[in-house]
């Protein structure tokens, strides 16, 4: 419960530190049984989202080398799904909002519809016999998935009897979680994102109007103070038993944008094995409560800013696409609307094709070797040019999947970013945009909102661009490339940085810094015909 407010606080408050929680009972250390090596306090965690097999235990790596949240090299390769089986929740949030729902929107709690857990599992089995890169199923809502733990364990139940190979995850914002553990484990669900906002329940009590707890609502400071204690008991116990675990945070200037590197502290030293920081989405068409208050959300520079300031804490994630909760496909791409209930009830004879999807994992593998390898060969050619070595740039890349630049300007709802120097080319985000062409022609109205999305960046990597926006981007100052179809992604970005610092080194070009970028939230993406 709630203690006296320390000196020199405002009066009438109230604060839990960290102190105040019980002490751990065993020693966060669990490599052998699949979590990150974290030992607390400030050392280095011996796993994260873009690492490889040289970089964790064997245990940890078969987790995550085909799971598209906890693997950035994964996400090129893989899909997940999202269904929709827990309308419920127990927290109230005033950045969520439920009721609304577009096909072509992109957020979580939006769902088209809400299944029972016998549809959800027809309607797994259809999608990875359709979807052979369909590794991972998550229960993330629309509300809290152990919310609903009836529906969300029957789903997982009926589920691993039919596709014993698919990987099951659970999100959540923590409330139950620690009732349920023994639940999750049962269930060999191996994976579980809590969403932590806060280790201050006064900083919880501004993003947190109420809980549903012990059978009554329990509003401001008390309801952060509850929430808070039963997010760090629930991480502290799944460490414990092996579960790797995704700590997602949404950030909120002026609110939790200076504490979240507390947070990351705190969650690594509970074991985490990722910490996903996410731009808060406040649109005011979505309703919420910081929507129509009118607060805003971080720009690109503000949320690197804080993802920056926490590293060397818990691993960070940055590929995180804020999705939906009846999401399908790879992230970045939304194929739902292919399996509706009623699409469904048309489909004959689906069959879990086992072999199929082996077939396409192994030769993902190849190609993820061949990546590395090209990679490799990339950064060794960047570090043999001496000219320029200490210049470091932001690049955008069309790709419409498997790590290269295979798309068309034209075509892209969202651009991968990468910032690249001499010596890495490390992917730090993606933009959402208006898609540029409609129907075979271009469209000149959205084009200024793609260039606010890219603004950031010196290059954009594209498989074929128009004349048009083309010149409007050279305008703007980002240079269009379409060099390097077909190439992955690290070699493409290399080679135009190694093109670049050449043109630099020799006056042929003057190096620029480049303004902020326009990140948008919970994008509208227009389809073409």
């Amino acid at each position: 419960m709630p203690t006296s407010a320390p000196t020199g606080s405002t009066p009438g408050t109230t604060y839990v530190s960290m102190g105040q929680l019980k002490p751990l009972k065993f020693k966060l250390e669990v490599a052998s049984s699949g979590g990150c090596n974290t030992q607390g306090g400030e050392g280095q965690a011996s796993c994260g989202s873009s690492d490889g097999p040289q970089d964790m235990p064997a245990a940890i790596w078969d987790k995550v080398k085909d799971h598209p949240c906890y693997s950035e090299e994964a996400h090129h390769h893989f899909a997940r799904m999202h269904v929709a089986v827990a309308p419920a929740c127990n927290i109230q949030c005033n950045y969520c909002n439920r009721k609304y729902d577009c096909s072509n929107e992109s957020r979580p709690g939006v769902v088209s519809q809400k299944l029972t857990p016998e549809q959800a599992v027809r309607k797994v089995v259809a999608v990875a016999s359709a979807i052979p890169q369909m590794t991972v199923l998550g229960i993330a809502g629309p509300g809290d998935a152990l919310a609903n733990p009836a529906k969300t364990f029957d789903t997982f139940r009926m589920l691993q009897a039919q596709a014993p190979d698919i990987k099951l995850c659970i999100s959540t914002n923590g409330l139950a979680l620690p009732d349920l553990v023994d639940e999750i484990c049962k269930y060999n669900v191996d994976h579980v994102t809590i969403t932590i906002n806060m280790v201050d329940p006064v900083i919880g009590a501004k993003i947190y109007p109420w809980i549903f707890w012990n059978h009554r609502r329990v509003t401001g400071i008390e309801a952060a103070t509850i929430l808070h204690q039963r997010q760090m008991l629930g991480l502290e116990m799944l460490t414990a038993r092996g579960v790797l675990t995704k700590i997602n945070s949404v950030l909120i200037p002026g609110i939790n944008d200076q504490h979240l590197m507390d947070v990351n502290r705190e969650v690594k030293k509970r074991g985490a094995f990722l910490h996903n920081i996410m731009p808060l989405i406040s649109e005011p068409e979505h309703g919420t409560v910081f929507g129509l208050t009118g607060q805003r959300g971080p720009s690109a520079a503000e949320l690197k800013a804080v993802q920056d300031a926490c590293m060397g804490g818990a691993n960070l994630m940055r590929h995180c696409r804020q999705c939906r909760a009846d999401a399908v496909g790879l992230l970045g791409e939304d194929r739902s609307e292919e399996f509706t209930l009623d699409k469904l009830d048309q489909m004959q004879d689906v069959v879990y094709d086992l072999n199929k999807r082996q077939a396409y994992q192994a030769k993902v593998a190849l190609e993820r070797t061949a990546q590395q390898a090209a990679k490799q060969q990339a950064l060794a050619s960047a570090a043999a040019l001496k000219s320029a070595q200490n210049l470091k740039v932001m690049v955008a890349v069309a790709t419409k999947g498997g790590g290269r630049v295979n798309e068309h300007f034209g075509h892209v709802t969202e651009f991968q970013v990468f910032e690249v120097s001499a010596t890495q080319a490390k992917f730090v985000g993606h933009r959402r945009v208006d898609q540029y062409c409609q129907g075979g022609a271009g469209d000149d109205e959205p084009l200024p909102s793609v260039v606010r999305a890219i603004n950031d960046c010196h290059a954009v990597l594209v498989a074929k661009i128009g004349a048009c926006p083309r010149d409007e981007l050279m305008q703007a100052g980002v240079e269009p490339v379409d060099a390097y179809v077909g190439e992955f992604i690290e070699k493409a970005a290399l080679g135009w940085f190694n093109d670049y610092r050449a043109r630099v080194a020799s006056g042929a070009v003057v190096h620029q810094a480049r303004g902020d970028a326009q990140i948008r939230q919970g994008a509208y993406t227009t389809l073409a015909a």
